[in-house]
């Protein structure tokens, strides 16, 4: 970034969290585990790191204990420090029951926080999408541009059956947005937003001043849609892997998408890394009788059966004789002897024990809830 630009980032901890409720009823959006050793959240803010952005705010909504023990002070990604650095931001609005609805509501919510930043711009994002995205070239074009709002998007198929919670740009020429379609009953490839928007501080400031005093708290409805206020939206195509978080069956997707070299290279890159809260487990340990298979296997586990077309987190323990394949397992599941796991999402400190049969599919994989004994 030019020493003459600054910018600050805000990540929104809990937008979406109705997509995945079954990952989401003790936790964040931005706390739900991903790829063996992760958090959502570790996506946009290391990408902020990445892209020399060192003053950032996490906006929380609920249920955001989780996300407070993992973010810590921000250590990991170099953001514990006076000037600037990583900032929790606990929920607030102006209505009742003191929850927001929307970005808009939640930006009023945190602007004090916003205005004391000397940053000149701001980025917005969600946690719902995993992705690699270096900031800097979509904040240059943003300032080239002239235009009031950048929006990321990505080329993919959506389906209305499918997906939730999606918008779709209709893009003209000179690359400006001329239209956006909330969850539009289609199927095909189109442009999906990314949830991510650069504004100046400036404009940002207007924009929330005035849709609150109109009861507008929604930055899709209310500022994308609204034609008739003439805002100057330009679209920035992200070409690299994304993936979206809109359903249980696709976050179990994305998960297992990464035994594919060719994604995990896509998202995960030596250029730009991801970084994690540090757990300081040991080695994996494998019985002799143990059997892997196209997996991504975090430190920490231990595996004395077969496992196949799976991603294991931290400390997952697999008994002899058992089989599990096509199963993204979490943090500290305990698996016994002779149980067998197809297509099947356990939560953290699930125990499973002997002689268990559990089966999903790969359109509706079988969840088991946190801390579950079965």
């Amino acid at each position: 970034m030019s020493a003459n630009i600054s910018v600050m980032g805000l990540i929104f901890a809990s937008m979406h969290d109705s997509s995945i409720i079954d990952l989401t009823k003790l936790r964040t959006m931005g706390s739900v585990p991903f790829g063996g050793r992760y958090r959502l959240i570790d996506f946009p803010l290391s990408n902020m790191v990445n892209s020399d952005i060192d003053d950032v705010g996490v906006i929380t909504k609920s249920n955001y204990g989780s996300l407070l023990d993992h973010l810590g002070s921000g250590r990991e990604w170099d953001l514990s420090r006076k000037n600037g650095g990583l900032h929790l931001l606990p929920p607030f609005s102006h209505v009742g029951t003191g929850i927001y609805r929307g970005r808009l509501e939640a930006l009023a919510g945190v602007w004090e926080y916003v205005e004391h930043s000397p940053a000149e711009y701001v980025v917005l994002s969600d946690c719902d999408i995993v992705t690699t995205i270096d900031y800097r070239p979509m904040i240059r074009a943003h300032i080239e541009s002239g235009a009031d709002i950048t929006v990321a998007y990505s080329k993919g198929f959506y389906d209305k059956d499918v997906n939730q919670n999606a918008t779709l740009l209709g893009i003209g020429e000179d690359g400006m947005v001329d239209d956006v379609m909330i969850d539009p009953p289609m199927r095909g490839t189109g442009n999906l937003c990314m949830n991510t928007f650069v504004l100046s501080k400036s404009f940002l400031k207007q924009l929330v001043k005035e849709k609150m005093s109109r009861n507008q708290y929604s930055l899709s409805r209310d500022v994308l849609q609204d034609k008739a206020a003439g805002y100057r939206i330009t679209a920035y195509e992200h070409t690299g892997y994304v993936a979206r978080m809109d359903s249980l069956s696709s976050y179990y997707e994305a998960n297992l998408a990464l035994l594919n070299p060719e994604n995990r290279n896509g998202l995960f890159k030596k250029s730009a890394p991801i970084y994690t809260k540090i757990m300081d487990n040991g080695p994996v340990r494998f019985g002799l009788e143990s059997d892997i298979q196209n997996s991504l296997i975090a430190d920490g586990c231990i595996i004395e059966g077969k496992v196949e077309n799976c991603v294991l987190f931290r400390g997952v323990k697999i008994g002899k004789g058992t089989v599990v394949k096509n199963s993204v397992i979490m943090q500290n599941t305990s698996i016994g002897s002779k149980c067998s796991l197809n297509c099947v999402i356990t939560d953290k400190d699930v125990e499973i024990v002997d002689d268990r049969v559990l089966t999903g599919s790969q359109s509706y994989p079988l969840y088991i809830s946190k801390g579950a004994k079965i």
